[in-house]
């Protein structure tokens, strides 16, 4: 559960952080005064990203959480109902 989550995240900052392209220009003059000049780009290519299956991931995530909340409210009431149960004055 927390792994998706997580893997969700990054995906997505990823997604959103290297979409990168650079160009370097590096000038040159020499002794004789002949400029030279030499222009370089770099892109950097980052696979898409599937937003379907990260949504699917983020609907799992939190069908998981409902689920573990949902059980630990049912936890607690059994818990309270045992307690009410042997705190419950008897009768004779």
């Amino acid at each position: 559960m927390r792994t998706t989550l997580t893997l969700a995240v990054a995906l997505t900052l990823l997604s959103a952080i290297s979409c990168e392209q650079r160009t370097e220009t590096k000038t040159v003059t020499d002794s004789t005064g002949t400029v030279q000049s030499s222009t370089t780009t770099v892109s950097a290519t980052v696979p898409a990203v599937d937003t379907a299956a990260t949504a699917e991931a983020t609907r799992d995530v939190s069908d998981a959480a409902h689920d573990a909340a949902h059980a630990t409210g049912t936890a607690m009431e059994t818990a309270g109902e045992e307690i009410q149960r042997r705190t419950t004055a008897k009768k004779h």
